[in-house]
């Protein structure tokens, strides 16, 4: 099992945790990708779903197909209303079980530090896509603080608490994924850096939020003592950005390639 499996099982607890903020990233990786309608969509490490249905709903794809190694995702996924037409199926990214050049677009959504074999992760999307064809993904920017569960890890850190084996957070950056695609023999290869406003209404809701066992910092929790949990929401409460109103807001950071399949 992939270390993406054994944190992402719940799509439901995710969509609570990372969803929004997830769709908000997405949103603004597909204008850039900017893949016309009409044409063949895969989604390598799909989830729970939520970014095939954003795809559905802003690229009119013909047809979309969505792998993870997750049945819980996969099930959670084809519950989705929005995307009704994708077909789902579990699959991990270094073998997709589709012929070459059966698509015209392929795409990982915060997955690549997840993957187990990022460089055949990417040669298998060159594979399964058409010459012409959009290679692409965004990963948040784990090693400069970039993902929206970062004050949980640099809490427990504070604390001399260990957080565990973390992602492939060398593979999120730039530098990282542009040889990556080079590698592949991708070609037109652009970078951008992604940045979107995260907000929560209260500590309170944020603590509710990030405390679900679901991903590195829930995870995390789960195995706190309650002295250690304790300590953990006091230093939280130190170190993040509440307002006066008591809202917090801060930055999350994510970079994104894409490549053309020559």
């Amino acid at each position: 099992m992939s270390e993406t499996s054994r944190l992402f099982t719940d799509g439901e607890a995710y969509e609570q945790v990372m969803g929004r903020w997830s769709r908000m990233v997405g949103e603004r990786f597909l204008d850039w990708l900017d893949v016309p309608t009409g044409m063949r969509w895969v989604d390598i490490g799909c989830g729970n779903g939520a970014f095939t249905e954003l795809i559905v709903a802003r690229c009119a794809p013909s047809s979309i197909f969505g792998f993870d190694p997750s049945s819980g995702q996969i099930a959670f996924a084809r519950t989705r209303p929005g995307a009704q037409q994708a077909d789902y199926q579990v699959a991990g990214a270094e073998a997709l079980p589709l012929a070459d050049d059966s698509a015209d677009a392929a795409v990982m959504a915060l997955v690549i530090s997840f993957v187990t074999n990022p460089a055949k992760a990417i040669a298998e999307m060159a594979r399964v896509t058409r010459p012409g064809g959009w290679v692409a993904t965004y990963m948040w920017d784990l090693e400069r603080d970039g993902v929206p569960t970062f004050h949980i890890h640099a809490a427990a850190k504070s604390l001399g608490i260990s957080t565990g084996s973390l992602p492939n957070t060398v593979v999120a950056r730039q530098e990282v994924m542009r040889d990556l695609w080079q590698t592949a023999g991708l070609v037109s290869v652009e970078t951008m850096v992604i940045r979107i406003p995260v907000r929560h209404e209260s500590f309170e809701d944020y603590w509710a939020i990030q405390s679900l066992p679901v991903g590195p910092a829930g995870r995390l929790i789960q195995t706190m003592s309650p002295d250690q949990t304790e300590q953990l929401r006091t230093r939280l409460r130190e170190i993040m950005p509440i307002a006066a109103d008591g809202s917090i807001a801060f930055e999350a950071v994510a970079n994104a390639i894409k490549g053309r399949v020559p």
